[in-house]
């Protein structure tokens, strides 16, 4: 029976210090890519239908972009609004500071990396406790 204690702990030892640092990369990529996004104010309006919030950008210039119908639901009625603009994008906004993606793959990484840890301690501690 301690045999297959012993395989299954080297496994989630293995499986998540790799795994753990590999999502940990991916999620280190992911969030340079995401770019840097900026926090503004912005005026929401009814444009044909639709709404869409301007915002002025760093440079003075005027942006636009529509509002998905799940922005449009969090904002609700309100006239202004707190986003985050990409620098460098005229089109891109988001109500969050940080990207969903790079968060779940940040949490995934530390969560796999937490589980291969905590094993390589079980592991260490069956090794001199059986001695």
């Amino acid at each position: 029976m301690s045999n297959v204690v012993d395989v299954v702990i080297e496994l989630f030892t293995w499986v998540g210090l790799g795994a753990g640092v590999l999502l940990a990369v991916a999620a280190l990529i992911l969030y340079v890519a995401d770019g840097t996004w900026l926090p503004v104010r912005a005026v929401v309006e009814d444009v044909d239908g639709h709404r869409v919030v301007r915002w002025f950008d760093e440079n003075g210039g005027v942006n636009e972009a529509p509002l998905s119908p799940h922005d449009d639901a969090r904002i609700g009625r309100a006239d202004m609004a707190d986003i985050f603009a990409r620098r460098g994008s005229r089109h891109r906004m988001r109500l969050t500071s940080f990207s969903p993606l790079v968060r779940f793959v940040a949490l995934l990484a530390t969560g796999v990396l937490g589980l291969g840890a905590v094993a390589f301690l079980v592991s260490i501690i069956l090794l001199f406790t059986r001695g």
